[in-house]
């Protein structure tokens, strides 16, 4: 089972990623904006869905590493640490995004929970992300690896749900705010990338 300590820092830190507007919050807004706040939480709901079935694919993949070799593992989790580093600069230097759902055409909820799923799972990125993420705090000390990377995982994608939720249903007074205020889009990704930029850097050194 996961210790109190290491959960406590794991929902503080997924808790900062989910409530910094990023990508699938953009999205979210978007969609509900456009297409009204049913949508915008059958969006949210895809997007969990599809961190759920990742959350499945990094358990199987990562259990397969952890029984060929600890060492393959603890490599995994330094990789998986320059990674999250990677992730973060790329995000200080992304230009932020202009468009918050003018342009696009009303959907109903069924075609956009589709269409949230097959996005979020056929993301290599978010792939990436979650064999990054999730062994940063496992403890293989602690009991079933398996079990504790699926726990951390559902936590993930029902953190990001809720947050999805606040940000739907604040979706017309959000997307005018973040419209009136353009620099709050540009500084939400070095946010963002400061975020992932320390994670890594501490849990890179935090063995040594």
């Amino acid at each position: 089972m996961i210790d109190q300590a290491t959960l406590i820092t794991y929902i503080a830190i997924v808790l900062g990623f989910v409530f910094i507007p990023g990508p699938a919050t953009l999205l979210t807004v978007a969609r509900a904006t456009t297409s009204g706040t049913r949508v915008g939480i059958a969006t949210g709901a895809g997007i969990t869905v599809g961190d759920i079935i990742h959350t499945f694919l990094a358990v199987v993949g990562i259990s397969a590493i952890i029984a060929t070799s600890a060492v393959l593992f603890s490599i995994v989790k330094y990789l998986g640490a320059a990674y999250l580093v990677y992730l973060g600069i790329r995000a200080i230097l992304e230009k932020a995004p202009n468009d918050l759902g003018g342009g696009r055409t009303l959907i109903t909820a069924p075609q956009a929970f589709r269409q949230a799923v097959l996005a979020e799972v056929l993301n290599p990125k978010t792939a990436l992300f979650f064999l990054a993420f999730l062994p940063q705090f496992v403890r293989p000390e602690n009991g079933s690896v398996v079990m504790q990377l699926t726990i951390l995982g559902i936590l993930f994608a029902l953190i990001g749900f809720f947050s999805t939720i606040i940000f739907t249903v604040s979706a017309g007074s959000l997307g005018n705010f973040l419209r009136r205020n353009p620099v709050v889009l540009k500084w939400q990704g070095k946010a963002v990338g400061g975020l992932y930029c320390a994670l890594g850097i501490r849990l890179a050194f935090q063995e040594r």
